[in-house]
């Protein structure tokens, strides 16, 4: 782990010296990444692509500005939620009313980071991702950090730009809205029992 941070910083630092090289590795390295967070926090894969770019356009304007004082992952990471988070504001849409398509749904069950998910089937892996979508944009985006990404709670309230207890309140509460999100989609998928016929 801190090879790889070690490797990002000295990447980072060719960078911003002008090595279109070191650049390179580092979106080799990283876009998958982001794109994943993209596209859960916006539910919509040409949405996830588009800011996806921007960010790496962002991180080639503002490559000098790391300077190694966290995980350049952490730094990343915070300009992708900036990013998500204006693209947001620009469109001015709710995305908690949107739910992923089918084929976003299909790439999210393929590719998805949640724990333990060889551990789950894949329905029940959609309905995460569909629970998800539907979570409020403040909501998703704590719950994505730290369940899916593992970030801590002081990493996301540096991301964010909140306090750690702030980060916590907001986890509880989505997950809370994801256990009823859940309980409820499958009393809809459940079959109503009927009583036994005698013949």
């Amino acid at each position: 782990m801190e090879a790889a941070t070690v490797t990002d910083f000295q990447l980072a630092r060719a960078a911003a010296a002008g090595d279109q090289s070191a650049f390179e590795a580092l979106y080799q390295q990283h876009h998958r990444k982001v794109y994943s967070l993209c596209l859960r926090m916006l539910a919509n894969q040409t949405d996830a692509e588009d800011v996806t770019q921007e960010v790496f356009v962002q991180v080639y304007r503002k490559i000098s500005t790391f300077q190694g004082e966290s995980a350049f992952t952490t730094w990343l990471y915070r300009l992708t939620v900036n990013s998500v988070l204006m693209y947001l504001r620009k469109k001015r849409r709710r995305q908690w009313e949107q739910p992923a398509d089918d084929e976003v749904l299909q790439s999210l069950a393929e590719e998805s980071a949640l724990p333990r998910q060889h551990e789950i089937s894949i329905i029940d892996r959609i309905a995460l991702e569909q629970a998800i979508a539907q979570l409020p944009t403040g909501y998703r985006t704590v719950l994505v950090l730290h369940d899916v990404e593992g970030f801590e709670h002081e990493e996301i309230g540096q991301m964010l730009g909140i306090t750690a207890g702030t980060s916590k309140s907001q986890l509880h509460k989505a997950r809370m809205r994801m256990r009823k999100l859940l309980l409820a989609k499958r009393r809809v998928t459940q079959p109503v029992p009927t009583k036994a016929c005698a013949f």
